[in-house]
Parts: structure tokens; sequence; C-alpha cells
């Protein structure tokens, strides 16, 4: 299942184990801590954890009888173990029989940065599994909009979207920025100029905004940009390099003959990423990537061998780029 769908599980019972696996760490800790707040007790006594780079072999043993210790005055324990990746060989001489076996009384959790070779612990008897993994862009704004109601808050879909956006769909940022909203507003009614004032915009973000000004032609909105970046730390190299990279970026998925879901499977990303990407080097074009791509490449080693400085290499590059276009 989806961590989304995880709170109205856990309101149809305990489960006895739970596998909560993916990269999205504010997932795997919220995952954490909704299963404590619904059935713990007494945590000092009823709560053990382990490291499962630790457990190898008849170590897993130690991990085996905490589950199986009575709870102190509760109904159940909890034992989580993270970072756990048995061989199959060691799930059949020491899991299986636990979970074949698994007592009333206990609680596993297993947390998993990623998913490594060896036991397929998602597909064992009584294992409970949830996806922590990077939730795409709507996701994250339907939590957003949900997470705001709930506060008494109400928030546009759009502006929802928006904030998703600022965030770059990055969960644990997504949630300080939502929470720093509903410490502002209190309740009523949240407006995109709200949004756009408080919460902080990723310099990735930042630099996808620079580039959708490029396609558009928009120096004005540029400049803006651009001049706010420098104002919270960045430098014309770090400018440089950030539309270096996503001017390659664009080429490189422009230019793929697979589709968005493949591309997208064959380098890391999401498909909404992917189709924002080819949706805007189809603004830019192709032949203007290149030029741009080799250019800003060029730019870049000029500063580091001393023949230009940092801000004349950005001025010509946006002076080639706005005004130099084919």
């Amino acid at each position: 299942m989806k961590f989304t769908e995880l709170k109205d599980n856990i309101a149809a019972g305990a489960a006895k184990v739970y596998l909560f696996e993916g990269e999205d760490a504010y997932f795997r800790k919220r995952a954490e801590e909704m299963v404590k707040e619904a059935f713990l007790t007494l945590p000092e006594l009823n709560f053990s954890s382990f490291e499962g780079e630790n457990l190898r072999g008849a170590a897993i043993g130690g991990l085996v009888s905490a589950v199986r210790n009575y709870p102190f005055m509760a109904e159940r324990r909890i034992v989580r173990v993270t970072d756990f990746h048995p061989t199959e060989s060691e799930f059949e001489n020491y899991l299986k029989p636990l979970f074949e076996d698994f007592p009333d009384t206990a609680i596993l959790m297993i947390v998993n940065r990623e998913s490594k070779r060896g036991a397929d612990l998602k597909r064992k008897k009584c294992v409970t599994y949830v996806d922590c993994g990077k939730a795409d862009a709507e996701t994250v704004a339907r939590w957003i909009y949900i997470t705001l109601k709930r506060a008494q808050i109400s928030c546009s879909a759009a502006t929802c979207a928006s904030i998703a956006d600022y965030c770059l769909a990055d969960m644990s940022r997504v949630s300080v920025e939502v929470r720093k909203l509903i410490d502002y507003k209190g309740s009523g009614v949240l407006t995109q100029e709200e949004a756009d004032d408080l919460v902080y915009k990723d310099a990735d973000y930042r630099i996808y905004e620079m580039t959708g000004a490029i396609a558009r032609g928009d120096h004005g909105t540029y400049i803006l940009v651009s001049s706010d970046l420098k104002s919270k730390g960045s430098d014309e190299i770090s400018i440089l390099n950030g539309l270096f990279s996503h001017f390659r970026n664009l080429l490189s998925a422009s230019s793929s003959p697979l589709s968005d879901a493949a591309y997208a499977r064959e380098n890391g990303m999401k498909e909404y990423a992917v189709k924002m990407n080819r949706r805007q080097a189809a603004a830019v074009g192709e032949k203007n990537l290149a030029a741009w791509t080799g250019m800003l490449y060029d730019a870049l080693s000029d500063i580091k061998s001393g023949a230009m400085t940092p801000a004349s290499a950005l001025q010509i590059c946006e002076n080639s780029i706005f005004f130099g276009r084919k």
C-alpha cells in the first residue's frame, strides 16, 4: 500500500509486521510514529530497536527473542529494526518460524531506506508493506490540501500544487513548510500570495523558474528570480552550474526515443518530471538547448582556467541566451 493509505489500515487494527520501505525519510519516520501513537503503551518498557546491519546469522536470534518477549502492563510491545536485509537462508532459518507463528502481543516494524538483494520481505507471510518512496507532485499536493483542511485552513488546489512544486515534492521540506503555514494562518483561507511569500523556494525550483522564463523569452522574470537567488546566497557560478545541468537534462530528455515512463525508469526520475522537462524542451528547441549547453560548459571551463570572471561569464551567457537565440 501507499503511505497515504496507512492511516485507514491502522484504523482497521494492528498488523503483525510492517515493512516501511522507500527513500522518503518523512514517510518512513511518520509511518513509525503513526504505529506507535496507535498501539504503543509505556514505550520505555515496551519498545526496542535494532540496527539491521548488525544482524547477521545467529545474531538475528536477538531480534526474534525481543519480538517474543511479553509486553509489560500493555497489550503489545513494538520492535523496530532499521536497514534490515536478511538473505533467503537467514529468513528460512531464523525468521520464517517467527512469521508463521507470530505472537499477538507484538508488532515488528522493519524500516528500510531501499530494497536490496536478499529475501523479498514484502511478499512474506503476515508482512504489511508500505511504500515510502518519493511521491509524485499530485499526491503531495493532495496531502497538503488535506493537512491544511484538517487544520481549518482552506486552500485552492492550484496553490497546493505550487507549494509542492516549490519544495520539489520533497515531503521532508513540504511538512516543514505546511507546519509553518498552519502556525501563520491559524485558520481561514490561505491565498496564493501568502504561499508565495511564506514558502521557501528550493534553489532547483528557482532554476526551473529561470529556464521557464528563458523558454518564454521573459527577461524581466528571469532577472527577478536571478536576483532573488543571489540575495539568498547563490553566486554566478552556482547559477551557471544550475542552468548547465538543467539544459543538459532537457536536451537528454528531448533527444531520447524512450517513452516518458521508460525514460523515468532508466534515469531514476518521476514520469511527471520527464513530461515537464520535455514540455519545456519543446518550448526552447533542441538547437538552442544544444548551443546553450555547450556555451555554458565552455563558460564554466573558462572560469576554472582563469580566462574569465564568473560575473562576466554569466552576463555573456545571459545575453547570448536572450538575444542570440535561433
